[in-house]
């Protein structure tokens, strides 16, 4: 259907509690079409997914914030998962990398709670997108227009809701990548 993504890399930007299958569904897709996925963190070592509520696996960083060269990649994703969300929006390792990304105009991927890294980066006034439902107020007031759909593409930034909305999330990151 799309180009194979090989020679393409691609930064999975987490900290410990993120929502695993928001990490894995999207590498897998990736990794399936030829992709190098790298997932970046606060600290080198491990992170830990969560499935909703419960602690899950561990998962090995492959470098820091403060250490990745955003140059590298031809797009960052953010899971979502509340914890993971509520921690990362902080750093402002993370937040460089999003910033430098986004004026970059490479493909920046969110699912779910993951928007919150946006908002406190700026990065969402005047984007049209969609995240859990519970963070529409939060996009709105920080200037963005949430919509409820499974995935929205306003330029750059890929945005979806929730993990029933992978596979449409998938498509369209990988399209974007095969532009």
């Amino acid at each position: 259907m799309y180009d194979k993504l090989n020679g393409k890399r691609v930064a999975f930007l987490v900290t410990d509690g993120f929502e695993q299958v928001e990490l894995t569904g999207p590498r897998e897709a990736l990794e399936q079409k030829g992709a190098v996925v790298d997932i970046l963190s606060e600290k080198d070592g491990t992170v830990r997914g969560w499935n909703h509520d419960k602690p899950a696996d561990e998962f090995t960083v492959d470098a820091t914030f403060d250490s990745a060269q955003v140059d590298l990649y031809d797009a960052i994703v953010l899971p979502g998962g509340v914890q993971n969300s509520d921690t990362i929006r902080l750093i402002e390792g993370a937040q460089a990398l999003v910033k430098s990304h986004a004026a970059a105009n490479k493909p920046l991927a969110v699912i779910c709670h993951g928007a919150w890294l946006l908002i406190s980066a700026g990065l969402v006034k005047g984007k049209r997108m969609t995240s859990y439902q519970t963070l529409q107020d939060d996009i709105r007031n920080a200037g963005g227009e949430w919509v409820d759909e499974k995935v929205v593409v306003d330029g750059h930034l890929i945005s979806s809701r929730k993990p029933d909305d992978i596979p449409a999330f998938n498509d369209q990151l990988i399209k974007a990548l095969s532009e």
